[in-house]
């Protein structure tokens, strides 16, 4: 067997036995300790991402059909808290170079077995579900799956053994810890259909090799085949944990349709918002903010920076910010401070932020961000992808590189001062009567454009509103004590179901901030007073 396939196994030595004295009854020998596990692999075979690729290729050429669930009948009975109790035995994680590799338990909600093989020197070997890897209650329903039932995913651990870094489980979901180790909002492979009124498609990996260069580096590859009905794909993830700044995946993608996709999602993030500063209003919990991401930021091709806060509508909203070979987009989350928070069980205040670079020009198309009311955070309801202009066709084939950071911030070098935070409130002036329909904006800027500048440098408000929303006043001025400013307006929006906002500041015509894009629904701020 190959150094690769080495399993990491903790032998339970029993007591030597003691000499017995004369007249002494003979003590009785303890049991006999079980033989170490030992994993069983299956034949090797030859391997290369090109051979993936291949395979993704064929198998869009022929009908799909569902994965096969194996005993449907036993993983009903696994559920949330069966699942759960189903523990991996640390003594027989598998390591790969010297990344120790851990799985996932089959159960009700992951009823899909993927395969786990190990490469090396070109040659790949499946890893054999056996019941010994985990430790199960006496009354798990999970005893009753046979020998070759399989893994539900992975997960990579740190040499230490106590947490992971990176895994994989359920459809064609992943996620990172990120810098700060607190796992948060999750990367898929691909989205098809996202937010239409035609069902999503959820395409899913059904296969994983794993591989660790033999340069001696921290990196691992991850190897993917992913299956849909409308596609196919073969993904390499190269991926690289660095302790205290987090993780970067280089990732490519070569998807092959079966069927025409009418919405294509590149990149796709999933996250969760529930409410911030933003809307502070429509959260009714005792916590100031809940959220894993509190805005989408992108540069466009044209190299604009944006920032868009997050919401949490009263309906499916879906907005699409079109482009040309972007430059970046990701879910982030600026507001580090715990104090916003007050979550010491979550610690929403370190979720990762994930930004995607694209590796390869991606030509037109849009970035989209779908969200999705929710009134718990227990509920994923935001998505973030890179649409192509052009809906791909029934055997048409498609690249895409991308590079994936998971840190405390989008790994972008700019000048220009970035939003810091977003309010709204009702409009009008303290002590007079609020006028109906009219809404007030207050964004908090920083960063060293706006440094050390003065209300008599000519810092000068940049609103842009749509038609029938009038702008009743605006004005800038730097925050006491701090270095921020601060860009105030009102607008009248009597009758207006979305309004869509684009404001920044700037100095002798040139941008001071980015590009702040809001969004706000006004009925849903009538009905929250």
């Amino acid at each position: 067997m190959p150094a690769a396939l080495v399993l990491v196994a903790a032998l339970a030595a029993g007591p030597l036995a003691a000499e017995t004295a004369p007249g002494q009854p003979i003590p009785v020998s303890a049991p006999a300790a079980e033989p170490a596990f030992a994993p069983a692999y299956g034949a090797a075979q030859p391997f290369s991402f090109d051979l993936l690729a291949e395979r993704a290729r064929a198998m869009a050429a022929a009908p799909w059909h569902a994965p096969e669930v194996a005993q449907p009948e036993v993983l009903e009975r696994i559920d949330y808290d069966a699942h759960w109790r189903i523990r991996f035995r640390p003594e027989a994680t598998v390591t790969v170079g010297d990344v120790p590799m851990q799985f996932f338990h089959l159960g009700t909600y992951f009823r899909s077995p993927v395969k786990m093989s190990v490469v090396e020197g070109g040659e790949a070997r499946e890893v054999l579900y056996d019941p010994r890897f985990f430790d199960m209650p006496e009354d798990s329903p999970a005893r009753a799956l046979t020998q070759g039932t399989g893994f539900a995913g992975f997960r990579l651990m740190r040499p230490d053994m106590k947490t992971d870094w990176i895994s994989f489980l359920g459809g064609a979901y992943f996620r990172t810890d990120g810098a700060l180790r607190q796992y948060g909002l999750s990367a898929r492979g691909l989205a098809i259909n996202t937010g239409l009124s035609i069902p999503e498609e959820f395409p899913r990996f059904s296969e994983f090799y794993i591989e660790k260069p033999q340069d001696g580096s921290a990196t691992v590859i991850i190897h993917a085949l992913m299956d849909s009905p409308s596609v196919t794909g073969a993904y390499r993830m190269v991926t690289t944990n660095t302790e205290g700044q987090g993780q970067v995946m280089e990732i490519s993608s070569r998807l092959f349709f079966r069927q025409p996709v009418e919405r294509l999602g590149i990149g796709p993030l999933t996250s969760m918002f529930w409410y911030s500063e933003t809307n502070r209003v429509l959260g009714f919990d005792w916590r100031p903010e809940v959220h894993d991401t509190d805005g989408l930021m992108m540069v466009m091709g044209n190299g604009e920076q944006v920032w868009r806060p997050l919401h949490n509508p009263s309906r499916v909203v879906t907005s699409s910010f079109v482009t040309e070979n972007p430059q970046g987009f990701g879910l982030i989350q600026r507001d580090r401070d715990y104090e916003n928070y007050e979550d010491d069980g979550v610690f929403y205040d370190k979720r990762p932020a994930v930004w995607i670079e694209p590796l390869s020009p991606w030509g037109k198309g849009q970035v989209q961000l779908v969200e999705i009311p929710t009134n718990d955070e227990i509920y994923d309801n935001i998505v973030a992808y890179w649409n192509p202009a052009e809906p791909p066709q029934a055997g048409q084939e498609l690249d895409f590189d991308y590079r994936l950071h998971w840190g405390v911030d989008a790994p972008v070098s700019s000048p220009l001062a970035r939003t810091v935070a977003s309010r709204i409130g009702a409009g009008g002036v303290p002590g007079h009567p609020r006028p109906a329909g009219h809404l007030k904006f207050a964004l908090d800027f920083e960063g060293p454009a706006v440094d050390g500048l003065g209300q008599q440098d000519g810092v000068t408000p940049e609103i842009t509103l749509p038609e029938g929303v009038d702008l009743v006043q605006a004005y800038a001025l730097p925050v006491v004590g701090t270095d921020r400013w601060r860009l105030i307006f009102d607008i009248a929006a009597n009758g207006a179901e979305t309004v869509d906002i684009r404001a920044y500041l700037s100095r002798q015509g040139q941008p001071l901030t980015e590009t702040w894009l809001g969004q706000v629904q006004p009925a849903q701020y009538d009905r929250a007073r």
